[in-house]
């Protein structure tokens, strides 16, 4: 099956612009979204972590039940790898006392088993290969851990490295940019490249998301979650649509 074809099959949408763009609303979303469940309902991060992974656990039902890709499904899907990931990293870093460092390192081990472990029970991690319920799979349980992986790593940068929100948040995109230009200008692979790429937007989306929402007294802006996260999933409601209409022409 040449690239064409497997393009043509797979489950995800074609990495261009537009999916960095949405992919970055939607891990600042899961930051601002996991606060204000967690935080401004007061349900904690175990409830919120219950009830963030009944809706991951649905969404990915329904994706890998789809037999087409469908912008909707996928990017509601990865709302709540990113939602889920954020209760789940407080969790486990606050909650259970793990820290930030020890979550991060924890999280990264299991993010690198389960890209060897897809790549040796498949042949290939690249994400146009993602058109089988069993590539699905291990694709989905890789992107959890990314988006758990981000959050500790982000609040680790912002807090315990003493960079703040705004110091992370240049950290992380000057990273992505580097990234770009190797993208464009090296021979490194894009499959490795495109991993790299899209673990670093989640630690950007959660310290943007602190950014937002966090007390002006820990140097954030101290906006209503709720508000916040209405905004990121109209933008990321737009960004959709855009990618619709330019799919349909």
């Amino acid at each position: 099956m040449n690239a064409m074809q497997q393009q043509a099959l797979s489950k995800v949408p074609e990495v261009t612009l537009a999916f960095w763009v949405i992919k970055i609303f939607a891990t600042t979303l899961g930051e601002t979204g996991g606060d204000a469940v967690s935080m401004s309902m007061q349900l904690g991060y175990l409830v919120s972590t219950g009830i963030f992974a009944a809706i991951f656990i649905a969404a990915v039902i329904a994706q890998i039940s789809a037999k087409k890709f469908h912008p909707v499904i996928y990017w509601t899907t990865i709302i709540a790898t990113t939602t889920v990931g954020t209760t789940m990293a407080d969790f486990a870093d606050r909650s259970l006392g793990i820290g930030y460092a020890g979550g991060t390192d924890i999280l990264f081990t299991l993010l690198m088993a389960s890209l060897l472990v897809w790549y040796y029970a498949l042949g290939s991690v690249a994400v146009d290969t993602v058109s089988s319920p069993k590539s699905e799979m291990f694709y989905w349980v890789t992107i959890m851990f990314s988006q758990t992986l981000g959050t500790a790593l982000g609040d680790w940068t912002a807090d315990t490295a003493g960079l703040g929100y705004e110091g992370g948040a240049i950290l992380f995109g000057a990273m992505l940019a580097v990234i770009a230009l190797m993208y464009y200008r090296t021979r490194i692979s894009h499959t490795v490249l495109f991993w790299a790429a899209f673990i670093l937007t989640r630690p950007l989306g959660a310290v943007v998301g602190d950014f937002l929402d966090k007390p002006v007294s820990q140097g954030g802006l101290e906006l209503s979650r709720f508000s916040a996260s209405a905004t990121l999933l109209l933008l990321i409601v737009s960004g959709i649509y855009i990618f619709l209409r330019k799919a349909a022409k």
